[in-house]
């Protein structure tokens, strides 16, 4: 039996980036959906790898959206960061941090001791996403961790939504780094459990749900966490990906825009040979995944495609899939 996602878990953590904006724009019905979430009493918090901006600043843009939270509900990868550095180094340490204002503002507030490079001999390196990082900074960075600083890394992320596309994120800068240290830093952001595990406590929550829009962080680690999610295809991932994901990055919902969280949710239906949702049927017939009846190209059929492939025995690179579900 149909029925809307949300109703059946205590709070709904989403992440921002390619869920409720792509830069500096909103994406179409994303908050307004949200917000009326939270208008029927179900609380809503925001989870971001993006460690650069004060949670004020983000609070202040979602307002600006439509989206009324406190700063508090804006769980930063920051700030997972900071938790994992006092399980490091001793209280008031030197720290130095590749990031920007909002990723300092979250060390200070930690009770550590900020330093502007690896002269001042810091105990920890903690790494975080900001436009104006350069190579000097890079370099810093290795030096100190070469001598033994400790490293903490806000995320992994590869690119970061833009609106001209994405572009290079945290994870290219990481990855930097780890080229010259030879060593991988302790992630604090998605897809490691720590941030989830964060605002579960946030929120004091017993069965939370999570929205993404990235299959590699967002989905991944909220199946790491143990925490059940949506994939939103407003963002980095796409039908072709969610088609052929392994079984650690599926989601348990897949929705086209944050606007179907407000109406029921069709789930597929198992069929003689395969599976149906809305108005599309899937079948395996051999080692084919073939739309029967339907429009391939409709979302019903992307989810009956995903349970299709899900529950077949065959891995997908051994099934051929009707392309015109994913192109």
């Amino acid at each position: 039996m149909a029925a809307k996602i949300w109703g059946q878990y205590d709070v709904v953590l989403s992440d921002l980036d390619g869920v409720v904006f792509e830069g500096t724009h909103a994406i179409a019905g994303a908050p307004s959906s949200l917000q009326a979430i939270a208008d029927l009493g179900i609380p809503v918090g925001y989870v971001t790898n993006n460690s650069s901006r004060r949670p004020e600043v983000i609070a202040d843009q979602l307002a600006g959206f439509g989206i009324s939270c406190s700063p508090d509900d804006i769980i930063g990868s920051g700030k997972t960061a900071v938790e994992l550095l006092e399980t490091l180094i001793a209280p008031k340490s030197k720290v130095l941090v590749v990031g920007g204002e909002g990723l300092r503002a979250r060390v200070l507030e930690g009770g550590f001791e900020l330093v502007a490079d690896s002269d001042a001999q810091p105990a920890a390196v903690v790494q975080g996403f900001a436009p104006d990082v350069s190579w000097r900074h890079l370099a810093e960075a290795a030096f100190a961790i070469q001598k033994g600083a400790k490293w903490v890394a806000t995320n992994s992320d590869w690119t970061l939504p833009q609106e001209k596309g994405l572009a290079p994120g945290n994870g290219t800068l990481v990855s930097a780094v780890h080229t010259a240290v030879g060593q991988l830093p302790l992630v604090a952001g998605k897809p490691e459990p720590a941030i989830y595990n964060t605002a579960v406590r946030h929120f004091n929550a017993q069965r939370p749900i999570f929205i993404g829009d990235r299959i590699d962080t967002d989905i991944v680690g909220a199946n790491r966490a143990g925490i059940e999610s949506v994939l939103v295809l407003t963002g980095v991932s796409t039908r072709k990906e969610v088609l052929g994901i392994n079984k650690e990055g599926r989601p348990t919902y897949i929705v086209g825009s944050l606007t179907e969280l407000l109406t029921d949710y069709d789930s597929p239906k198992k069929t003689k040979r395969g599976f149906a949702c809305r108005d599309a049927e899937v079948e395996l017939l051999g080692n084919k995944v073939l739309v029967t009846h339907g429009d391939p190209k409709s979302l019903g059929a992307l989810r009956a495609a995903c349970s299709v492939i899900y529950s077949s025995e065959v891995p997908i690179y051994g099934l051929d899939v009707e392309p015109a579900l994913y192109e």
